[in-house]
Parts: structure tokens; sequence; C-alpha cells
């Protein structure tokens, strides 16, 4: 390839014009792809999103005129840092998305690269069809990606690799010309050589290297032992040698075979045909068997594989340990009894239930026979998801580690013969131990492959070293097993450079020659598998990094500082996943399908511009802003984000900082002074709501406020809460006292519920208290107003504490604002404030949690609830989403036996407060709501009752469906006898 060209904003702009997608060239963008799951970092030319295949023709052309390089990319989940590099991102996420086509006859599918893998197999499923391989991505991760890296996953024991499933791909070579690859007889590829193009050459020179004899047997020597079934080690030469017409019993030729795990290096991908297995047996069951020690549980593995299993998966204690702070995985450790050392999952798969409960039985008898084991446990139906997602959340996990040191991603891909896999850990730890390394050990023990993940800390002289030489002495000991280091993950820049030691020098040249064959001018992907710099430079953590101490209202000391908290995240893309697979985590990114709308996006540009230079404080950067523009502070993230990134807790205090420096614009003074704004308005509450629901004056409201035309503002009562509460005489009752908290919505807007609140604490049978109080300060929170807001928090807590307890517990009826004492108000008080914070969140309750919690107390049962039958359908809070709680919600309204309660299976509704109101998120908010919120009531029978706990919820429902939902509250008061 000759020198590149010097290629200005003038090129690029004339490329913009050419294209029919997208061209991205700011810094911001630019920033956002300078990083994928890996440990690397680099800054793209520019980023492109092609719409079509004319476009990517366009970018192959611009990339061979201008000498600039290509690098294709899904959903940027690689590990190896295959989509890092300076050349243009080529994103097809967005656009290259469709199912093409589905043989159920002959068990194929075709598909462009952007379909995500679940969801294939969502869309299979209609067909009794299913692509078998399953990384712990699969809810987001795409097929073009799946065939980049060959990916595995936790089922490879029985499907295998997507190289085992790839048919037929159809794309683009280096020169612009269509390509499609798919088996050919020897005739054919004779054919195929005489062609007098490119892909004629690729055929003829292929054919060129591998037809001597002594070449091939070279390959076999030296490549790793075809045992292993995980194996990515350079392209696959190896196997193309085994094909005809090299070898005359061999199977057909197909070049798809090298092409699966060559990374985005040698064709651009447009089109891709898998087989596709059926349906997996219906009957599933998890046998989870708990071991002393790493050691023990490996040679465990070797029964397990006896029994016909569909995987079998290694969890480890460290990993184990970093659930127990995940709000949504701690859930997910019901099968556990203590604390192992280690943990293996083998699943089975059966046609009938006793076929599978028999085999289980049969293995742990087989366990106890060899004296291995401590604890068994078999976990069936719906909770086989649950131990699956635990295994699955391991990556992300590992980064919520607060500190500098992590579990870094260098050695993690190795793979063995599962036979040699407990003598290749052995020596492994042996080695780590010589360095006085400690390690993570989890993942796919019945294919021969562990994630091996040692603790360094990349961003010292010592960790940056140590990163380098712990991968040169475990390829050596790789070598010894003859292994492939690399399984699933691919080569990309991390394994690179060790790639000629692993196959010798001669079939290193092989490979050196089939990407100079494939990619003359080094358009696609370079510096991945071939030409790689060293591994341990363009790190995200390089030696000296600036780590500053940056002074915070919030109390980010957990994470040792708010750059670090933004750290946590290592780039996995669970906020990538869609409403198809579920979730609330990201409500933007769904609607928009933009990686500028993740959480992952709102963690790097933190992470970068807060160490840029900057004037008046570190947050004072437009880029930031920009992205944490469409952040609804639903708080997703803060419970499904493996890492525990919590964007809502960091946009707060970004604001708070920004506005220090720039100023608050008036609307959002306006939101977060709404309380006190209402009581001005609850002076002449009548003409208060004529105005704004006048077309005329709410018009010129809507205006100056600066919310959407085409939103309705919610009427104020005639009266409020808190002088009717003043009014109020507690009534004695025998089952306890409790203490109502008087919210600013509830207070002005929704005082109704609140009067119904107290009569239906009353009728079971508690003293309802008031104790005064402020708002809740969640307007001041969400808004950025951090000083106004911890102002409130501190009076709130100085105010209950000594009212509140577990028996007299304070009950909340608007999720965001109880939701605070438990979320914010730890870490906004005062340090003297804290530990009775921390007290009193633990007994600050919503209304359907304390009732879900007095049922289990036997104290209130369903006959005193009406005998008829309903259906309600419940779209549940975010922020009970994030603390785990939405479930209560569900109890709370089965009280009454014949209430069948179904939760919407939505993530957030699109209001998120005031974000849906707001003009210019307007549409993004009713997208969010269209996802699956509208679309579900819309199709409800008018008979069946729509309950939602938060009022913003209920106003989007409204404002979306015509329809009214009702607060939990009300649902449960009306079926009291």
């Amino acid at each position: 390839m000759t020198a590149k060209l010097n290629i200005n904003s003038r090129h690029l702009q004339n490329l913009q014009k050419k294209l029919k997608g997208e061209l991205h060239f700011d810094d911001v963008m630019k920033t956002l792809y300078s990083t994928d799951a890996s440990a690397y970092k680099e800054l793209p030319l520019a980023v492109a999103f092609p719409r079509d295949e004319e476009d990517i023709k366009t970018l192959i052309q611009f990339a061979n005129e201008y000498n600039t390089s290509l690098i294709p990319r899904t959903a940027g989940t690689s590990l190896a840092g295959q989509v890092v590099g300076s050349g243009i991102v080529v994103d097809v996420s967005r656009t290259f998305t469709k199912i093409l086509e589905t043989n159920k006859e002959e068990g194929w599918v075709k598909v462009q690269p952007g379909v995500i893998r679940d969801e294939l197999n969502k869309h299979l499923k209609e067909y009794d069809l299913f692509f078998g391989p399953e990384t712990s991505t699969a809810n987001r991760a795409m097929i073009g990606g799946m065939v980049g890296n060959n990916s595995c996953g936790s089922n490879s024991v029985l499907y295998g690799s997507t190289r085992d499933h790839l048919i037929e791909v159809r794309g683009f070579l280096s020169d612009g010309s269509e390509a499609v690859f798919k088996e050919v007889t020897p005739e054919e590829f004779k054919l195929k050589a005489a062609q007098d193009n490119l892909e004629g050459r690729l055929y003829k020179e292929v054919e060129e290297m591998l037809l001597p004899e002594e070449v091939r047997e070279e390959i076999a020597k030296e490549f790793p032992k075809p045992s292993i079934p995980r194996r990515n080690t350079g392209y696959a030469i190896d196997l193309l040698a085994l094909m005809q017409p090299f070898n005359p019993n061999g199977k057909p030729f197909n070049f798809c075979e090298l092409i699966a795990g060559s990374e985005g290096t040698l064709i651009f991908i447009t089109e891709i045909k898998l087989h596709c297995n059926p349906t997996p047996p219906k009957y599933k069951g998890v046998l989870c068997a708990q071991f002393d020690s790493i050691d023990e549980s490996l040679k465990a593995n070797l029964i397990s594989l006896k029994f016909n299993p569909t995987a079998v998966e290694l969890m480890d204690k460290y990993i184990l340990d970093c659930t127990k702070n995940s709000i949504e995985h701690s859930q997910n450790r019901f099968f556990l009894n203590g604390d192992p050392a280690a943990v293996l999952v083998t699943e089975i798969a059966r046609d009938t239930q006793e076929e599978m409960r028999q085999a289980a039985a049969d293995l742990e008898a087989a366990y106890k026979e060899a004296g291995m084991g401590t604890f068994f446990k078999l976990v069936e139906g719906a909770d086989v998801k649950r131990v699956w997602d635990l295994r699955k959340a391991g990556l992300g996990l590992l980064s919520n580690v607060p500190g500098d040191p992590k579990a870094a991603p260098v050695i993690e891909d190795t793979a063995v013969d599962v036979e040699d896999l407990p003598a290749y850990i052995e020596e492994f730890n042996i080695t780590l131990k010589k360095y006085d390394l400690t390690c993570v050990h989890y993942a796919h023990a019945g294919s021969g492959e562990l994630h091996l993940r040692p603790i360094l800390d990349l961003k010292t002289e010592e960790g940056n070293k140590m990163f380098k030489t712990i991968a040169d002495e475990i390829a050596h000991l790789v070598k010894k097993y003859r292994g492939s280091l690399s399984g699933e993950h691919g080569d990309g820049r991390l394994r690179g450079e060790f790639i000629e030691f692993m196959v010798g020098e001669k079939n290193f040249k092989l490979i050196e020659a089939v990407k100079r064959s494939w990619d003359g001018n080094n358009i696609f992907n370079p510096n991945k598998i071939v030409d790689t710099p060293p591994m341990n430079e363009s790190l995200r953590f390089m030696p000296g990094i600036d780590t500053p101490e940056i002074k915070t209202t919030l109390d980010f000391s957990a994470a040792h500082g708010v750059l670090r908290a933004a750290e946590f995240c290592n780039g996995a893309g669970a906020c990538r996943k869609t409403e198809v697979t579920g979730g609330t985590m990201c409500p933007s990114y769904m609607a928009t399908r933009n990686e500028k709308n993740t959480t992952r996006a709102r963690a790097n540009i933190l992470r970068e511009y807060l160490r840029a230079p900057y004037q008046i404080n570190r947050f004072n950067h437009k880029e930031i802003y920009e992205v944490m523009d469409l952040c609804l502070s639903c708080k997703g993230c803060k419970s499904e984000c493996p890492s525990n990134v919590d964007i809502a807790k960091l946009k707060a205090e970004f604001l708070h900082q920004y506005y220090k420096a720039n100023g608050a614009p008036l609307r959002s003074k306006l939101i977060a002074y709404f309380p006190k704004l209402t009581q001005m308005a609850m002076l002449t509450p009548g003409l208060f709501n004529l105005m704004i629901s006048n077309p005329l004056t709410g018009s010129i409201f809507k205006s100056f406020t600066g919310f959407a035309q085409e939103r309705s503002v919610p009427k104020v009562h005639k009266f409020t809460f808190k002088s009717w509460l003043k009014k109020y005489v507690s009534k004695p009752a025998a089952k306890g006292k409790v203490y109502i908290f008087c919210d600013e919505f509830t207070n002005f807007n929704d005082t109704k519920i609140g009067l119904k609140t107290i009569e239906l604490l009353e009728k079971l049978g508690y003293e309802v208290h008031y104790q005064p109080h402020v708002d809740s300060g969640r307007t001041f929170i969400s808004k950025g107003f951090l000083d106004e807001a911890q102002d409130l928090a501190c009076k709130n807590v100085s105010m209950l504490k000594d009212y509140i307890s577990e028996e007299t517990p304070l009950i909340g009826i608007e999720p965001s604002t109880i939701m605070a004492f438990r979320d914010e108000y730890p870490d906004i008080v005062h340090d003297h404030l804290k530990p009775a914070a921390n007290e009193l969140a633990k007994h600050a309750l919503m209304i359907d949690e304390f009732i879900a919690k007095e049922m289990k107390a036997g104290r209130i049962s369903e006959d005193q609830f009406t005998d008829e039958e309903k259906l309600i359908k419940l779209h549940t809070h975010c922020q009970q989403k994030a603390t785990g709680t939405q479930v209560t919600g569900k109890q709370m309204l089965s009280l009454p036996k014949n209430y069948k309660v179904q939760i919407i299976p939505t993530g957030c509704c699109g209001m998120a407060g005031s974000f849906g109101y707001e003009k210019e998120h307007y549409e993004v908010s009713m997208n969010v709501g269209e996802l699956v919120l509208f679309p579900t009531v819309r199709a409800l029978d008018n008979d069946v009752i729509v309950a939602a706990s938060g009022t913003s919820c209920r106003h989007q429902i409204k404002d979306g469906t015509d329809r009214d939902a009702l607060h939990p509250v009300e649902v449960l008061l009306n079926a009291i006898k």
C-alpha cells in the first residue's frame, strides 16, 4: 500500500455529498467510535453509516483512491480491538438489518450483517429453526460480527462455531467488485480460477499456495490440534487445506471457512446465508455443581461431557463475588449455597422432563461417585435463564470493581483440547503465581476454553509491561499444548503479533500472502491479524494517563471518584439491546438505534473529556452536553448494566457542574422549581387549569416554557394533598403505624390518589400519620440543581430520621420521589447525615412494596378483597425496575384471588419526568412509547385495567393512547369488599 494521502475535511465533505447515508467526522463521533469492548483506543478518520450497497461501493472507491481504510462494524462488542483503527469506521448496524429469506425445508436463513442473533432466533422460531452459536452478548451481537470473529458461545459443545453454519457470503472485494462465496465442486473451482478478475485470482492463488503436499504437512504440524473446536489463530488455511481439490476425500471447497474469523480484513460482507438447526429439545435444566477448587471443577467437566450436555460453563468465586453488588444479578444468585470456589453449570436438554431430570440425576451421581462436588442444584423452567444471565454478565461484572487494577482482556481467549484443560490451567496458574498475579476463571469449560483475566493496572508502566509479558508467557504455554491463542474472540490487534510464533514462520508467510491476495491495497481493516502494532500500544489506558480527583456534590467515593465511575464501562455494549429482547436500558438507543445514544457512549464521552483541557471546571465541555442530551435518566443502566454504570447520577453531576460554568437554561429552572411555581398556581387553581387547557393560552404557555405543542399539561387539583394532611386526624388501628410521604406531584396534581392511599391503608387496618417534611428534590436532581436538592435531602433526613423505622416505615405514592431516599439521598447529604440517610433509605417504601411485605407477613390476605374476575396490565416505573422492585406491584394487585395481573414487558414509557414535555425531545419520547407500551395498550379490550404507579407514565399513556391508566392504589381500593 502506498503512503496515505493527507485527507482533509474538504475530501470528507465531498465524500459526504456522494453518500446517501451519513458521514461524520466531528470530534464527538470520532471519540465515540475510537473504542470497542477491548482495551484499545484509536481515533478514526470518520464514521460512516451507509444506507445501501452503493454507499459501500462508494466508500471502497474512496479508500482506494485516497489510500485510507474501512473498518466494518456492527455492535462494536469485539474484545481484541477488531473495530478500532485510524480509517473510516463503517457502521452497518442501523441499515443492514434485514432478514432476507428463510427456507424451512432446507434449514437455512439469509440475513444482512446487522441482524441481532437473539432477534434472528425469535424470527426462526416461527419456522421451528434455530441458529445455535450463542455469545454472551447474543441480545445485541450481530451476525456480521459473529462471522468476522467466528463466534461460538456457551453451547458450542453442541452447535460449534459460526464457521460451522456459514453456507454462503456475498459482499464486495477490495477492488469494489461483487462476489459470492459458497461451496464449489472441483470443476467449478477450476472455472473460478480461470476468471480474469480478482475473484478468479483468489481461487488461482489459493490453489498455488496449498497444492504442494509439503505446505499442507507444515500447516497440519504447526496449527492448533484439530480436536480443538475453538480455534481462530490467523486465517483458517488449515481448514482450506483439508478440502477438495487438495484432499480428494475432503468436503467441497468453500472460501466461507476462510472468511469466518477473518475480522473484516478480506471482504466487506453484505449478505450471509446460515445453516439452521431444528429448535432445541423442549425440556432444559441446568445442574449447578459447586466445588472447592478450580482444578476439581475442571476434572468434573470431563464427567459432564459424557452426558451429552448442550453447554458446560464455569464461574469462579471472583466472578460470583462481583454479582453481589449488582442490583439485577444479585437476584440471580438463588442457586448458590454459600461462597463456593467454583460453580460448574451443565445444561441438559431432552425431549421429556423425565429424561432431562434422569440425566441430571445420573450426572450428579457420577460426580459423587468420583468424590467431586459439595452442593448440587437442578434448576428448571424460567429460572434457567436467570442462571445463564448471571454467567453472561461475567465480562461486564469484572469492570465494576473499584479502582484502577482491573481484570485485563489479554489472555482471556486461549483454548486447548478439553482433555488437556486441567493440566493447562494448573500450569497457567503457576505462571501467574510467578508474577504474583491473581486471575479470574470463567466461561466455556465444556469446549476447552476459559476466559482467564489477570488483574492488572494498565495505567502504570509496570502494568503495561506485564500486559505484554504475560501474553508472551501464555503464548508459549498454549503452544506447548498445541492450543489456540484465540478460541472465539479473535486475534485483532491483541494477539496478531504472536501468530507467527503460534503457527511458525512458513505458515505465517502464507497468512500474510492471503491478506495481500485479497486486499492488495490494505483497505479492509488493516493492522489486524497481520501487520499488527505492538499489543501494548494504543491502549485505552496508557501509563501516565491523568486520573484527576474531581470535586463533586454527589458522592462518588465508592467508585474512587467520578472519573472512575465512568471508567466502569468496559464497552461490552449491554446498552445496545433492543425492545425485542427486552429491558429498560437504554430507551433512547432503542428508539434511535444510534450508538451516540447508548449508555456506553455517555460513559465514553465522560471518560475522555473529563481528562481534556478545560476552562472553569472539568465538566465544561459542550461535547458532553451533546451526548448526554437524550439520556432520559431512567436509571435502567444502574441495574441492567453489568458494570453498574449509573449514567443518571453522572448526568445530574455533569449538569450541575456545567451550569455553574454556563448558567442554566430558563426551562430547566422552570422544571426544577416546579413545586414552588405550582404552589403559586394553587392561588387560583381553576384559572391555571383553564389557561393551560385553552388552545390559545395553552399554546402560549407551552411556547414560553419550551414544551411540545402536542403535549398536554397536567392540571392541578383544587386543593393540595398537604393542606388536607395538615387537617387529617389519624385513626388508631391494630396492624401498626405508617408515615405517608407527600410528594410534590401527588401534592398538586394527583391529590385524589393521595386521598385514596390514605383510605386504602386505613381500610387495610393501618394507622396513617403525616410528619411534616419538604419536597423530595426530584425535579432539582433531574435537572442538575444539586445544591438545592442537597438542601432538601438534608432537611428531609433531619425531619424524618427520628420517626421512620422498620416498625414505622415511610410510604411513598410516586416512585421517583420515594426512591430518592434510597438512591440519591445517601450520596447527596452532608457527611454527618449519611448514617441517618442510609438507615432511612432501608425503610422508605413504595406503597406496593409495603403491601407486598405485609402480605408476606400474613397481615393482609385475599379474604379482604372481591371475588370478581379482572385482567390488569401493569406498566412499572423505571425507578422500580432500577431497584428491582417492580414485582411488588404485581404481588399487590394479585391480592384479589381472581385478578390476573400481567406486567407489560416495557422499558421506559418515554416521558421520564420532564423529558417528554420538552419540545426537542417530544418525538423521541413518543417513539420510546411506541416500542412496546403504546401498541400493547391500544390492543387491549376496554374492560382490561391499565395500571401504572408513575404520574409521568400515566400521563404518557393518556397522551399516546387516549387511555386512562390507574394508580395501583386505585385498583386495589376498588377491590376491597
